[in-house]
């Protein structure tokens, strides 16, 4: 789905004259790169499913991920909550679902529920809740902004 989309915005900006180079089936990634997007989601699987993972190797690939002009696949979600359960990190599992959110941008409300419902099992399985059911996109004490006072 979401590389669908982001095949036919670049297919589309080709067609304008809006990006040189070949793109080959699938890639949607740096044009320098010649790593196809199952290659990149399989790296990043295998990254995660590392059963000597450490906490700074599972916090850098997560920000790397996360620092990246793309949405992870829930497959390498998947694999980053594993190894966030491996650690013992609730906190990093919870924060990495929140960068996951921040990522989809004004399509949230379209991608995020799909995200949601492919990891269900995962978080049911691993005991993990997201951000939503923890109440924490809802400030607590949050003040009003000053150009809602009046």
């Amino acid at each position: 789905m979401i590389r669908s989309a982001a095949t036919r915005l670049i297919v589309s900006l080709r067609s304008f004259g809006g990006l040189n180079g070949p793109l080959t089936a699938g890639a949607v990634r740096f044009s320098h790169s010649s790593e196809t997007a199952e290659d990149f989601d399989a790296r990043y699987e295998a990254y995660f499913n590392r059963p000597n993972i450490d906490h700074w190797e599972a916090r850098k690939a997560m920000n790397d991920l996360l620092g990246m002009d793309l949405i992870p696949e829930p497959k390498i979600i998947v694999a980053g909550l594993k190894a966030c359960r491996r650690l013992n990190d609730y906190a990093l599992a919870v924060r990495f679902l929140e960068g996951c959110k921040d990522k989809c941008g004004d399509k949230v409300n379209e991608i995020y529920p799909y995200l949601l419902q492919e990891i269900r099992p995962t978080l049911t399985e691993l005991g993990i809740e997201t951000p939503e059911e923890l109440g924490y996109d809802q400030p607590e004490l949050a003040l009003k902004s000053v150009y809602d006072i009046h």
